[in-house]
């Protein structure tokens, strides 16, 4: 390769890789939105009554490994935290039939609320979430204190919502 073209190629590689990351990682989001999901039980969760207490959102879908991998986090995490009042909500992506998300959600005993995103709406309103798994963490304030794409590390999760309850 011509030595006069590799600073260029490295810049149109960066740039392409930013366009990419931007594209999946969606945009940026600093509030929970005031949106409303429904469980697989019929049940509407207004986002803006979490408000008062730190919550766990994660965006998922039955075909996600990473998915999958995550299920024993989340169940440690609401056996430990429901009862001082931090809700998990996964939301299944609108890819995800409806009677796929039920029959993982009984077969794997899914203790938390499973909600559906049918027309792709929560995810739209998380700032345009693509890949699965991706979790929001949230504050007492419902400001969003942490955003992970990718199976999340239990430890430092019980270290920040440990944090987060003694703050509220």
């Amino acid at each position: 390769m011509n030595k006069n073209k590799a600073p260029y190629l490295v810049l149109i590689l960066l740039l392409v890789g930013l366009v990419g990351l931007f594209y999946f990682n969606g945009g940026a989001i600093n509030k929970v939105p005031d949106i409303t999901v429904s469980t697989i039980h019929g049940e509407k969760i207004a986002l803006s009554t979490l408000n008062g207490k730190p919550a766990l959102i994660t965006f998922w879908a039955t075909d996600c490994p990473g998915c999958i991998k995550e299920i024993p986090h989340l169940k440690a995490i609401h056996a430990d935290y429901t009862a001082k009042g931090v809700p998990i909500i996964a939301i299944a992506m609108k890819h995800d039939r409806p009677d796929h998300v039920i029959a993982m959600a009984d077969a794997k005993k899914l203790p938390y609320k499973i909600a559906l995103d049918p027309m792709g709406e929560a995810a739209q309103a998380f700032g345009n979430v693509r890949l699965t798994p991706t979790t929001f963490l949230i504050a007492p304030d419902s400001s969003i204190v942490m955003h992970k794409l990718g199976v999340f590390n239990e430890k430092k999760m019980r270290q920040q919502l440990d944090s987060l309850l003694t703050e509220s």
